[in-house]
């Protein structure tokens, strides 16, 4: 009796530390998160890439709204970079959590659009690039209306041929402008 005992107090204390590694990880996760953010609008990018990598992994320990900052965050410190690649998957991360964050779609449908101009010569690969950022680009023209999207958006639906779309634009970019966010809460 007294060694299932003792093996029960051991059990109780195993859980007991673990819970506390498991709060000090997600406190230091966060920490890491305050700090990468204080390193950005420091201008300090490569403190702010490392504690980045140090993030990446855990970013399941930072609140929701956190973890969608951080991906917006770290997704606008790659596309300032030029490393578009990277930057693009985190964007989507956070169109997709809160989809009405145009901010978010705009960069999306101008990292696409890059994308198709790569793929200039490959009509099929050019119109899926255009494809993808056309409702992006939309999203992004209700929220902030600007010449310069417009025009772009116009042009890419002429470039590949499919012009019906554009006689319901302003119809589709009046009902995309009535849930615009433009700043993403971390808390």
């Amino acid at each position: 009796m007294s060694f299932n005992w003792k093996h029960q107090i051991i059990t109780i204390l195993l859980l007991l530390s673990a819970c506390g590694t498991f709060a000090q990880s997600a406190e230091g996760v966060y920490d890491k998160y305050v700090d990468f953010n204080l390193a950005r609008f420091e201008g300090r990018t490569k403190d702010a890439f490392k504690l980045a990598a140090d993030i990446n992994g855990h970013t399941e320990d930072l609140p929701d709204k956190s973890r969608i900052a951080f991906y917006n965050s770290l997704a606008k410190l790659y596309e300032d970079d030029d490393q578009f690649d990277k930057a693009l998957p985190l964007y989507e991360k956070v169109a997709v959590a809160v989809p009405d964050y145009y901010v978010a779609h705009r960069a999306l449908g101008y990292l696409y659009v890059r994308k198709a101009d790569v793929a200039f010569g490959n009509f099929p690969a050019y119109k899926q690039w255009v494809e993808k950022a056309l409702p992006h680009l939309e999203k992004a023209q209700a929220c902030d209306p600007s010449d310069e999207t417009l025009i772009l958006i116009k042009s890419l639906y002429l470039k590949t041929k499919n012009t019906t779309p554009l006689t319901t634009l302003d119809t589709r970019l009046k009902q995309l402008s009535k849930s615009c966010l433009d700043v993403l809460s971390d808390n």
